[in-house]
């Protein structure tokens, strides 16, 4: 029998199986209650084997910041395939089927995604938006440089559970300027807070938090765990903070714990002032990792939805072999208060593929990269380098949470 796609008719329970085939890697029954818990069934896609679940992908319904702009996006998520069904098409039926209904939603101009294997997701439009970096430093390189006000700062030892109103209020606060965050709801603030979440090392300690104050005033906080072993370590899971003065008591403290010898951290930005206040830059030895894929779904709504950092007035020649309803010729006009996009029969200034459009979607990287790589072609001499100072962003997007 064919393999039939539609909507997932089945229970947690029998999604939880296909998942811990696909990935090797079963959760634990703490991570499966937090994982159920944000999980939105309505919006889950089957593919199906005489009645046998073989294929999934579903979507979180969030509201993401991009330049300019809070929007809704779909953040796809729970994409597996039943390993004995590989290499018959079933991934592309979910993807595309997953994505002409977002189409036909019409809340959602784009899709967002962090991927198991970068390779993957490329073949369906979806562009690498942000990055991140891993570090690891060495308690004898603890030393940052000198910040205005960071004595004025207090550390503050507190519940995470009971701190996670304050928390989650400054950490929307910030996410609402950062593109790439989006915004956390009761379910998303009970899922970081949880401290099963991240998964502990063994013989780490519980999640824990530390608020930084001014003037009685919560102005940043950090979630982490410590780990006493034959290397001990301090990982951190989150640091946010409004100022700067905050950030670098938080990190402060973070680097200088008793009877361990090293700080780790795996999601850094990879603009975090952290980078340029320690005097060692060698120290923190950072990796660059993938963070969110992003796909326009709906190009004209998509590009018309964020603003840009000067005004515009170009013509995209997109290329969309996955999505035909993007491809054709676009009219982008706009600037810092707004944009249109509509379709045009105007000559193109640029040619740009769904996947690269994708890619600097939310500031990085620039379009004059891609164009130096050959993923742009210039029609117009001038409208790639325009272009890419008008896509830029204030700051480097990131993604915290990951899905």
């Amino acid at each position: 029998m064919a393999i039939k796609i539609g909507r997932f008719k089945g229970d947690w329970d029998e999604l939880v199986e296909l998942v811990d085939l696909a990935f090797a890697a079963p959760w634990n029954e703490a991570q499966l209650e937090s994982e159920r818990r944000v999980w939105e069934p309505e919006r889950s896609i089957a593919a199906t084997d005489e009645q046998q679940l073989v294929g999934h992908t579903g979507a979180f319904s969030l509201r993401m910041t991009v330049p300019g702009a809070q929007i809704p996006v779909a953040g796809v998520t729970l994409v597996a395939v039943r390993p004995t069904h590989r290499r018959r098409g079933i991934l592309r039926d979910l993807m595309r089927a997953q994505l002409t209904e977002i189409h036909e939603g019409g809340t959602e101009p784009i899709a967002a995604l962090t991927a198991s294997e970068p390779v993957i997701y490329g073949r369906f439009g979806y562009g690498l938006a942000s990055d991140h970096q891993e570090i690891v430093i060495p308690k004898a390189s603890r030393e940052l440089r000198p910040v205005a006000g960071v004595d004025d700062v207090r550390i503050r030892y507190v519940d995470v559970r009971e701190s996670l109103a304050a928390c989650a209020a400054l950490r929307n606060r910030l996410a609402a300027d950062r593109p790439g965050m989006f915004h956390h709801d009761e379910r998303w603030q009970g899922y970081v807070s949880a401290d099963n979440v991240t998964t502990s090392p063994s013989s780490a300690s519980a999640l824990r938090c530390v608020l930084a104050e001014r003037d009685g005033e919560v102005t940043g906080f950090a979630h982490y765990r410590t780990k006493r072993a034959d290397k001990g370590f301090v990982q951190v899971y989150r640091v946010h903070a409004a100022d700067l003065a905050s950030h670098a008591a938080l990190w402060r403290y973070l680097l200088e714990p008793d009877l361990l010898s090293e700080t780790r951290c795996g999601q850094l930005p990879s603009d975090d002032p952290l980078l340029e206040l320690l005097l060692d830059p060698r120290a923190p030895a950072p990796i660059t990792r993938d963070g969110l894929w992003v796909r326009p779904v709906d190009v004209g709504r998509a590009l018309a939805a964020r603003t840009y950092a000067r005004d515009i007035d170009v013509v995209l020649a997109v290329t969309d072999d996955f999505l035909p309803w993007n491809a054709g010729r676009w009219q982008l006009a706009g600037g810092p208060d707004g944009a249109t996009c509509e379709p045009t029969s105007r000559s193109a200034d640029l040619t740009i593929d769904a996947r690269e459009l994708g890619a600097v979607y939310l500031g990085r990287p620039s379009l004059a990269r891609l164009g130096a790589a050959g993923l742009v072609e210039e029609h117009t001499s001038g409208a790639l380098a325009a272009a890419s100072e008008a896509f830029s962003a204030r700051q480097l997007p990131w993604l915290d949470t990951g899905f």
